[in-house]
């Protein structure tokens, strides 16, 4: 019998805490720039999209209650499973497209070296999750719909600040604004996505 263990008794979570609190801690004492922070988030939402792609790829029994292509109700069927994905992935990606350009206008101070490692930590963060958590997402029957929405919920703390901050993405307040949204963002959808 499977029983299932609350998200506080789960080492993809822990993992995850430590990832942002570790690369909270080093923002700080590094005084890296509003804007590096956001784009080593970039990167990393960049990577969600990835592994979310390969995931819903990768679903071998999935509902689609609920959801529409073209305003019609779907089957759960290989090509639906198929042209989610590659929807997913066109639409996710012109979405970062669009906040690449307003970042990469203000690179102003922003280290290449930095960005390239954060990057690097949370690509091993969620490879290690996508791989953990796995075998036990294939024991429930995922629903296609939610799938393809659980990242865009992850680019909600970068919209907000640069809708409340514009290009002013300088000082502590916007970076503190930042960080506690985007970690509490990150282990919510954690949560909501694996249990």
């Amino acid at each position: 019998m499977d029983v299932k263990r609350p998200f506080y008794d789960d080492l993809s979570f822990w993992v995850l805490i430590f990832t942002n609190g570790a690369t909270i801690t080093y923002t700080i004492i590094e005084n890296w720039p509003l804007i590096t922070i956001m784009l080593v988030y970039w990167v990393q939402s960049c990577i969600i999209g990835f592994f979310n792609v390969i995931r819903i790829l990768s679903l071998k029994e999935f509902s689609t209650e609920g959801y529409y292509i073209n305003d019609k109700p779907v089957a759960p069927t290989e090509q639906t499973k198929r042209k989610s994905a590659y929807f997913f992935a066109f639409h996710y990606g012109f979405f970062h497209a669009i906040y690449a350009v307003f970042l990469l206008t203000n690179i102003e101070g922003v280290s290449v070296h930095h960005v390239l490692f954060g990057g690097i930590v949370f690509f091993v963060d969620h490879l290690f999750s996508f791989r953990y958590n796995r075998e036990r997402d294939q024991k429930k029957i995922q629903n296609l719909g939610r799938l393809m929405a659980f990242p865009y919920a992850r680019v909600v703390p970068m919209h907000l600040v640069i809708v409340l901050f514009g290009v002013f993405l300088s000082g502590a307040l916007p970076l503190l604004v930042f960080l506690g949204l985007k970690t509490l963002a990150d282990v919510i959808m954690h949560v909501v996505e694996h249990y």
